[in-house]
């Protein structure tokens, strides 16, 4: 039998009964993303990808929700002797001088345990590997993981794995909603709003120009998730002061205002309770709901969460300024300025951005054609 490497995605917990929307949209980021393929297809309950180029084709497909963790796996017959032979093989091909390692075997076994796997392998290794003084490792401390999931029928024995980006397939709840982008919190929230499965439109909101070159790094780093070849995104300039938290109450008020003039039923807006004060959010609400629209509040549920998913994408360098803006304390709720909204529209401008393309440098040549 010829040996394939096949890309292996487990979907996420919350993804297992949306699996036909992951392959889906696996398809469209290889297609986007020019990676050539044979085939995408289940076994059992994950998913299997025979790419031209397994690396670049994980590389690719770990830019999507929904994805618990991807390997490039080895695929050999559910037979207790095939997978002990096959894992010493590859293991021994993977270790290094003097590591720690651990075999780890999950899934359906036919006429023995998984843990029988583990010890074979694990003896095997030692005595066929015994030059380079590896020796098995613990699940609290080892150097590699030697990880291999059985299903019905095959063993997939991983070569290289990678840790996924969770939530749940892209466009899987069935919804369009819009965001707007306007800081780090808006970023990290309309992240989460595709995270979460939302088919996600786009607009960007900023005060003043230097403003922009963050915000369209922001972008290049979120539209990716969004599984399409091309995006339109408009932006819109408000004149409002951008210092001092009543102020930017009024500028988040305002731009809750402009999502609502758009014809999305669905408003995401980037208020989290444990950001702003309950009296702000209850007003955003009341207002989106006077319009009948329904809000999506991504960030409702997210604590820490909310400095990792900021690491995600590109925010590092931006986390104090995060842990700044956490530290608003007012009461008052500000209404949105009605002449700066009104001036905002008149300055709405689209721009087209691909999937794939570094467009920071398009973004800002194309606004400046402008100002």
């Amino acid at each position: 039998m010829d040996e394939i490497s096949y890309v292996v995605v487990f979907p996420s917990i919350f993804s297992k009964n949306k699996i036909p929307q992951l392959i889906k949209n696996i398809k469209k980021i290889l297609k986007i993303k020019n990676q050539k393929y044979s085939s995408v297809k289940r076994d059992g309950d994950i998913i299997l990808v025979n790419a031209n180029d397994p690396v670049f084709a994980s590389s690719a497909i770990n830019l999507l929700f929904g994805i618990e963790k991807i390997t490039i796996a080895r695929q050999v017959k559910n037979d207790f002797q095939n997978i002990i032979s096959e894992i010493t093989s590859i293991g021994g091909n993977l270790l290094l001088k003097g590591e720690k390692f651990l075999v780890t075997v999950e899934g359906i076994s036919k006429g023995f345990l998984v843990k029988d796997v583990e010890i074979a392998a694990t003896s095997n290794i030692i005595e066929k590997k015994s030059n380079l003084g590896a020796h098995p490792g613990t699940e609290e401390k080892f150097d590699k993981l030697l990880y291999t999931y059985l299903t019905k029928n095959y063993a997939y024995i991983s070569i290289f794995s990678d840790t996924g980006k969770g939530g749940i397939p892209y466009q899987s709840q069935g919804q369009q909603t819009i965001c707007a982008i306007y800081d780090e919190i808006s970023a990290v929230s309309c992240y989460e709003t595709i995270k979460q499965g939302y088919d996600t439109k786009i607009i960007v909101c900023y005060r003043q120009k230097s403003e922009l070159m963050n915000l369209a790094k922001m972008i290049n780093q979120i539209i990716p998730r969004l599984v399409q070849e091309k995006i339109e995104i408009e932006f819109y300039n408000l004149k409002i002061n951008p210092n001092g938290n009543k102020n930017y109450l009024i500028y988040v008020n305002s731009i809750i205002e402009i999502l609502l003039s758009y014809s999305n039923n669905r408003i995401s807006i980037s208020l989290s309770p444990l950001i702003f004060p309950a009296n702000i959010i209850d007003n955003a609400l009341n207002r989106i709901f006077s319009k009948k629209k329904i809000p999506i509040i991504p960030l409702a549920g997210v604590d820490n969460q909310l400095f990792i998913e900021a690491k995600e994408i590109g925010l590092e360098r931006n986390i104090k300024k995060l842990e700044k803006m956490i530290n608003i304390t007012s009461n008052d709720v500000p209404k949105f300025s009605k002449t700066d909204v009104e001036f905002a529209h008149k300055t709405k401008k689209e721009i087209s951005v691909k999937l794939g393309a570094n467009n920071v440098h398009d973004i800002l040549d194309s606004l400046s054609e402008d100002h």
